[in-house]
């Protein structure tokens, strides 16, 4: 189970980089298109963290329901924020998303 778990974490942290990747590409290059990986990483980050607590509540350790909680609301936020821009191309969106992805990363760390 530690390697799935691990495996889980990676993947989780890679679409992590990827949201923020997203962002930056969008904030950089100043076009009229949004970068469709933001939106994609934000999914794919959503799916993996509910994977994840799915294999940690299969473990011995006890969950943190009140991180989880938290951690899900972001996620929800960064995957609509990601959606609304790519109907609509604003930058601001972007940067949204990518702030609450690195608040949903401190929240990680430090609770």
């Amino acid at each position: 189970m530690t390697i799935v778990h691990s495996l889980l974490l990676f993947l989780h942290l890679l679409a992590m980089a990827g949201i923020i990747a997203g962002w930056l590409m969008q904030v950089m290059s100043d076009s009229t298109k949004s970068p469709k990986v933001l939106l994609h990483s934000a999914l794919t980050q959503l799916v993996i963290g509910l994977l994840l607590v799915g294999v940690l509540e299969m473990g011995d350790d006890p969950v943190n329901h009140a991180k989880v909680a938290v951690k899900l609301v972001i996620a929800l936020a960064v995957v609509v924020f990601g959606v609304l821009n790519l109907r609509k191309v604003e930058n601001r969106y972007a940067l949204i998303a990518g702030l609450l992805t690195i608040v949903n990363v401190a929240v990680a760390v430090f609770w």
